[in-house]
């Protein structure tokens, strides 16, 4: 007979946004004239900047030219991209990658939740706590941990707490770890590392052989001095780290689906041998296998992010959705509400008042309020009693979601 893969088994009930959309569709059947305000998911509102529209007009055209026509690109992306990420993502920090170092993929959901697969399954993972429920995920699917218990932390993970006390910075782990998730800005807390905080982070994975999995796909949202946009800034990083960023919030392609990670050269891991083995070429071995390119068109589009007007239009886009970061961060200041992140990051992370847990304020917001946050316990246990909300929906709703904090919600 048929075996199922029996890890998946081990999931605790619906994926996060999944048991959101279902909740939210039931109260909207029950109450059809609500006006729902929706900042719970991370999706951008606002279209594609307008230097991106135009060179993906003229790559469709291409599309219907014999002499210009394509088909299969190369899985790892077309120079031409790749060559832009180098020049003005990296180049400006002081960091200098070679082009077979970085592949460009349909974004950093699916890079962050593949990249698991060229690792062994003995090999202890560490996650912050809050997370990304991706991280998570991945890795029981896999049947890297056992089963989880009542405060859903699964057996086989490292979770390093990340709470209001510790200024939602980890402390470096008490058991040794060979896989360390990072994540900043921060998603969910909005919060940034310092780029001392991060020194420790690559130097502990230097001295233990371990490699550090660092999303920074919400980078571009960074306007303060001093705080890191790659983990590359670090000495020795490249020695340990695989980056992962992304076009999604930065220029709008959440639709589109383009990113892309780096894996130097550097970076290993070992036999049971004791063998240093390149991931880099175990990536571009699973990246070739099993994924066949972003299309030229979005490519095309991608590339027209880093001309003169690509970026003052990326700019454009990314202080609209931070001015709305502003807006919620200080309208829930005002009333007395606790609240981090929004400054560096699109995210707020709001402490339920009143000492409810999550989903309690969930259901108390929405039929309230008529406005979907997301339940900060669905990021992890240290994530109970928090809600994130999210910046990426336009002006108006910003506004009116504030308003109905102060007149809608009985606090």
């Amino acid at each position: 007979m048929v075996r199922v893969n029996e890890n998946y088994l081990k999931l605790r009930g619906s994926y996060l946004f999944a048991e959101i959309a279902r909740r939210v569709a039931a109260f909207k059947a029950e109450n059809p004239g609500a006006h729902i305000i929706r900042l719970g998911i991370g999706d951008v509102t606002r279209p594609l900047p307008e230097n991106v529209i135009k060179s993906m007009h003229e790559a469709v055209d291409e599309m219907a030219c014999l002499e210009t026509f394509k088909g299969y690109g190369p899985e790892q992306g077309y120079d031409f991209l790749i060559e832009k990420v180098i020049e003005y993502d990296y180049r400006p920090l002081g960091v200098e990658l070679e082009k077979d170092e970085i592949f460009i993929s349909d974004g950093s959901k699916c890079d962050t939740g593949n990249i698991q697969e060229i690792f062994g399954l003995e090999n202890r993972i560490a996650v912050t706590d809050p997370v990304y429920p991706v991280y998570v995920d991945s890795n029981v699917m896999a049947g890297r941990t056992g089963y989880a218990d009542s405060m859903g932390k699964f057996d086989g993970i490292t979770y390093l707490s990340c709470t209001a006390e510790n200024n939602f910075i980890p402390s470096l782990p008490e058991e040794r770890v060979d896989i360390i998730y990072l994540c900043y800005p921060n998603n969910p807390t909005g919060v940034t590392i310092s780029k001392e905080e991060l020194k420790k982070w690559v130097d502990y994975a230097r001295e233990n052989k371990s490699v550090i999995l660092y999303d920074a796909a919400y980078e571009a949202y960074i306007r303060e001095e001093g705080i890191p946009h790659s983990i590359y800034e670090v000495e020795g990083a490249k020695e340990v780290a695989i980056e992962f960023r992304s076009f999604s919030k930065k220029a709008g392609f959440t639709g589109t689906r383009c990113a892309y990670t780096v894996v130097p050269k550097e970076v290993k891991a070992y036999t049971g041998k004791g063998e240093g083995i390149s991931l880099n070429k175990l990536w571009n071995r699973r990246h070739t296998t099993k994924f066949n390119g972003v299309s030229y068109i979005v490519q095309r589009g991608a590339a027209a992010v880093y001309t003169e007007e690509g970026q003052e239009q990326v700019k454009e886009i990314i202080n609209y959705y931070m001015t709305n970061a502003s807006i919620i961060r200080k309208g829930l200041l005002d009333i007395g509400l606790e609240v981090y992140g929004g400054i560096n990051a699109p995210y707020i992370w709001l402490k339920t008042p009143g000492g409810l847990d999550s989903w309690t304020f969930f259901d108390k917001l929405l039929k309230e309020a008529n406005i979907v946050g997301t339940p900060g316990v669905g990021f992890g246990p240290s994530g109970e009693g928090y809600l994130r909300l999210t910046a990426f929906g336009n002006r108006e709703d910003a506004e009116e979601a504030v308003s109905r904090f102060k007149t809608k919600l009985s606090l």
